[in-house]
Formats: structure tokens, C-alpha cells, sequence
């Protein structure tokens, strides 16, 4: 259906400044739920007439959560807290249900100077534009390894890191309230994967100016002479049987650990963001961040699909005679773009969908790009110390980093929402990084996001019959099948805001005018000449 049809059936049913007003009600569903699953709003029914409670919940949640796409601004935290104590259960369980044109002023309007590190602002007025080790030790993870100091480390050497805990990771509100997972099948693998992780994060650090030279020490068991890879990635190699090679670039031991016996895949993962990570009495609380598409559910009288934002990362899973890990990479809420063990337990609704896997040259290719991106991200924060929230959204979410990545290797993007401004990406020691990011989609102007990107986004993929029936989300399944479909046929239809049909209707409303006013004037000319009438008859 066009636009002029919408109008056409607003201008009959309501007027514009009552056009929210003509939708259907609808009543978000509360069930089937996962087991061992509630909603946010189970858990807030009980809880918000605690004294205090909403509060130390608000407080815990605005500290940030290392997964996902959503930013807590102070505008969504009076949002969430007005749904709470206003008892609005149905808007908590679709919150926000903004769209990105909604939600970016949001972010703007915190100020240049909110999430200022004064640190970091004294060492770029002494050292503007160079690497600030203030900076690296905030925004890099190198575990035991120090950015000022030469090092070579060996793969024949176990992990001396401890293994995996919850502390830090799970905190206790009271009320039967806990926040943060514990451990999943990969946490027994903790200690290498942690040290894999490090190390890949310090040899990325390599490029930064004043780093001191960091390398791996490892012995390369077959001769890959011949392969051309060899002089694009690893020009140490030189072809001989069993040579201890010295490692300097990430790519580098991805490159060799395949060379060594392991197996290196490396998925493009997509789950649903998880804002909360709570728990009440032992259940998960479901809590997506929900972001209005800005697609017209079908047969819905204009409800708009609202979709929970997804969280996207790349992950390593390597496996073999020297290393059996398993580490994730991307830009988090905590300022960080960079490797990150992967073994806490995520809950069941999050879902988990591998939108491509890459091995061989591909994995390392991954891994190249991925250790610029941190590179890049550095020299980031080093020139912008003052943006927001350690520069998450401005400088990109989870998505723009896997976006880029993707764009480079598979040619299209399929995930939303992308937020980076382009023009911080001007360092030209980072020309690569900032190529890539200029050349996927945002969605910082307001523009309507592509159907591929909000489908392809989702932690699973549909089904034989195109239905996305893994989906457990309350009523989301439902929405999307008939979205999907609509997407498919052909038939799907946008929403507008109030201010896009008043743009239309000042336009349909000038053409009409500008019509009649040349349609007077031409009768006046011939009233005034009945020649030219008599000789049009």
C-alpha cells in the first residue's frame, strides 16, 4: 500500500494529531515461555513495591553489561523507571519500542563531557594523537603482559592463569535478585582461552606507536613453502620443516596454529542482547531491548514489528595439540574492542544463530582485520577521550565492528542497528578500518532500516516454511512469520510517524492548491479571449 492510500484512510477514520489513536489496542502476549523463564514484569509486579528496589535495580542496570546493543542513557533509564513505577507491564515487556531515530538524540543530548576521563584528557594535551598507555589500560585487556615491555611468550607453555570464577561476574540485589550467569560448557577451557585472548589483544598492540615488539614462539611441523598465503601473512616462515617461527601479528598465529595440526573455525555469531542477565529465585528474567523496525506488522491496523536489538561477535574456536580455546571478539558497552573469553552461560530465550563460518585463509583473514579494528579503536579513544560512554554508539555498538567484517568477506551486511559516525573513522594510519566503516548502512540519520538487515539480524533463521517458530519470545514469533512473509510476497508495508503524514499532506495539500490556481487562471485566459475558446472546440 502506497503512502497516499495511508492517507487517504487516515484522513477517513481520524485526524492527523489523533493518528496514534486509530490503532487497534494490542496486548502483549505473556505466554508460552521458555521453562525455568519469566518476564520482567513477573518479576517487577512483586518487586517494585519494595522500598528502594526499582532504584538499586535502575543503578545496577545503568552500569553497563558487557553484551549487546543497549546503551542505558539517562533518558531510557527515566523511561524504564517511569514503566515500573507507573505499572505499565505492557510497555516494560516490548521497552523501549523506540525507533533509532528516537533513540539517537537520546545519546547526543548526554553532552560532549559525559563519561569524561580526565586522565585521559591531560595525556592528550601532552601527547596529542599518540598511544596513551592510560588509554590501553583501560580500554585494551593484555592480562600479564605490559605494553611497554619486549616479550616473547611460547605455545608449549600451559596456562598459568587461574581458572574460571563468578566473581566480579554475578552480583546479589537481595529479594531474591541475582544479576550475571555463571559458567557454561566451555569454562572448564577458561585459563587457555584467557591467555589466547590476551595474547591475541597484545600482538594486535603491536601496531601502536611506542609499543615495545611482543611475539609468540612457535615450531612449525610442515613445510608450506608453496603456499602463497605464507608470504601474505607470515613472511618468518620460510619453508622449512620444524622451524621455530617468531609471531608478531594475530593473523599470524591463527596462520601458524593451522599450520600446527589445529582446527580454526571462526563464526559470525548473532544472539538476542540480553540488557539484564537477571535472575529471580532461581529463573531467568527475560529482558530484550526492543527497537521499533519501522515495518507494519500484517493485518495489525498499523502496529509497527518491534524487535529485540541482537547482539553480533565474532568467535574462535581452536582446538589441537597446543591450545584448546574459545574466544569472542567485539566492540562492547565497556569501550572495549577486543578478544574476550566466551564462557558464561547464556539464557535460553537469547537464542544463538552462526550467520557465516570461516576457515583456512578466511579465518585469517578475520583475525587480521579484527586486530586493526582494536588498532583502530585505540587511536580512537586516544584523540576522542571525552566521548560518552567510553565512545560506545558514537564509535559504533557490537554490530559495526561484525558489519565491516562482513561487508569485507561476504559482500552484503545483514545486521542492525549500525551506529559509528564516520567522520571520527579519519586516523590515516587506520585507512583500511575506516574504509570498511564508511561502507556499511548506519542508522543514525533516521532512515527506515532494509527488511534484510532487521531479519538477518535474528539468533535464528526460519524455517523450511519461512517461520521463525524457535523464537520464544511471547507473541514475537507471530509477528515476524507474518512480517517475513509479507517481506517475501512482496506486500510489506513501512510505517510512518505523524510528522512523515504531515509532510505528505502539506505536499498533497500545495500540489492541490498550486492546481486550482492554474486551473482558475487558465479559465479567466479564455473567458477573456472566446477566439482561442471557439477555436479549442
Amino acid at each position: 500500500m502506497r503512502l497516499t492510500r495511508k492517507l487517504a484512510r487516515l484522513s477517513v477514520f481520524c485526524t492527523l494529531l489523533a493518528a496514534s489513536g486509530c490503532r487497534k489496542t494490542y496486548v502483549v502476549p505473556e505466554q508460552p515461555m521458555p521453562p525455568n523463564t519469566i518476564l520482567l514484569s513477573q518479576m517487577m509486579r512483586e518487586l517494585s513495591s519494595q522500598p528502594g528496589f526499582t532504584d538499586a535495580l535502575l543503578k545496577d542496570l545503568d552500569g553497563g553489561s558487557k553484551k549487546g546493543a543497549a546503551l542505558m542513557t539517562p533518558a531510557l533509564v527515566n523511561e524504564l523507571r517511569a514503566r515500573i513505577l507507573g505499572k505499565n507491564w505492557q510497555g516494560l515487556d516490548r521497552f523501549p519500542g523506540w525507533t533509532m531515530r528516537e533513540i539517537n538524540p537520546t545519546v547526543r543530548a548526554v553532552g560532549h563531557f559525559a563519561g569524561k576521563s580526565d586522565k585521559l584528557e591531560e595525556a592528550a594535551a601532552v601527547h596529542p594523537g599518540a598511544p596513551i598507555d592510560t588509554a590501553t589500560k583501560q580500554f585494551l585487556d593484555l592480562g600479564p603482559y605490559a605494553l611497554d615491555k619486549a616479550e616473547t611468550v611460547s605455545l608449549d607453555q600451559p596456562s598459568s592463569l587461574p581458572g574460571f570464577t563468578t566473581d566480579g561476574i554475578v552480583t546479589t540485589l537481595d529479594d531474591g535478585v541475582t544479576r550475571g550467569d555463571g559458567p557454561n560448557d566451555l569454562a572448564s577451557e577458561h585459563a587457555e582461552s584467557q591467555m589466547l585472548a590476551d595474547v591475541l589483544n597484545r600482538l594486535a598492540a603491536n601496531k601502536l606507536d611506542g609499543a615495545k615488539d611482543f611475539q609468540v614462539a612457535a615450531k612449525l611441523t610442515t613445510d608450506k613453502a608453496s603456499d602463497p598465503r605464507v608470504a601474505l601473512y607470515d613472511p618468518y616462515l620460510g619453508g622449512s620443516v620444524k622451524t621455530l617461527v617468531h609471531i608478531d601479528r594475530p593473523e599470524n598465529l591463527i596462520f601458524t596454529l593451522i599450520d600446527t595440526g589445529h582446527t580454526v573455525t571462526v563464526d559470525d555469531a548473532r544472539y538476542f542482547a540480553n540488557f539484564g542477565h537477571f535472575h529471580y529465585k532461581g529463573q531467568d528474567v527475560m529482558m530484550p531491548f526492543f527497537v521499533n523496525s519501522e515495518i507494519e506488522v500484517p493485518h495489525s491496523h498499523g502496529r509497527p514489528l518491534l524487535v529485540p536489538v541482537s547482539h553480533a561477535e565474532y568467535e574462535w574456536h581452536i582446538h589441537g595439540p597446543l591450545i584448546n580455546a574459545d574466544v569472542s571478539y567485539y566492540f562492547g558497552i565497556d569501550g572495549k574492542a577486543e578478544w574476550r573469553t566466551m564462557d558464561t552461560l547464556d539464557q535460553a530465550w537469547v537464542l544463538k544463530r552462526n550467520a557465516h563460518a570461516y576457515t583456512g585463509a578466511d579465518a585469517v583473514e578475520v583475525t587480521r582485520l579484527a586486530g586493526l579494528m582494536t588498532v583502530a579503536y585505540m587511536h580512537l579513544h586516544a584523540a576522542h577521550p571525552s566521548l560518552p560512554f567510553g565512545g560506545y554508539y558514537a564509535l559504533g555498538v557490537c554490530q559495526d565492528g561484525v558489519s565491516a567484517i562482513e561487508k569485507k568477506l561476504a559482500g552484503s551486511v545483514t545486521l542492525f542497528p549500525n551506529t559509528a559516525d564516520d567522520a571520527l573513522f579519519n586516523d590515516p594510519r587506520d585507512a583500511e578500518i575506516n574504509a570498511l566503516i564508511a561502507a556499511i548502512p548506519k542508522d543514525r540519520s533516521g532512515k527506515k532500516p532494509e527488511p534484510e538487515r532487521i531479519f538477518g539480524s535474528l539468533p535464528t533463521a526460519p524455517d523450511a516454511e519461512g517461520r521463525f517458530n524457535a523464537i520464544t519470545v511471547p507473541g514475537l514469533a507471530t509477528d515476524l512469520n507474518a512480517s517475513y512473509a509479507a517481506w517475501k510476497d512482496g506486500s510489506l508495508e513501512r510505517t510512518y510517524t505523524t510528522w512523515e503524514y504531515g509532510k505528505a499532506l502539506i505536499f498533497l495539500l500545495s500540489a492541490a492548491i498550486i492546481a486550482i490556481f492554474f486551473a482558475v487562471k487558465t479559465r479567466k485566459f479564455l473567458d477573456a479571449n472566446p477566439m482561442q475558446r471557439n477555436q479549442r472546440r
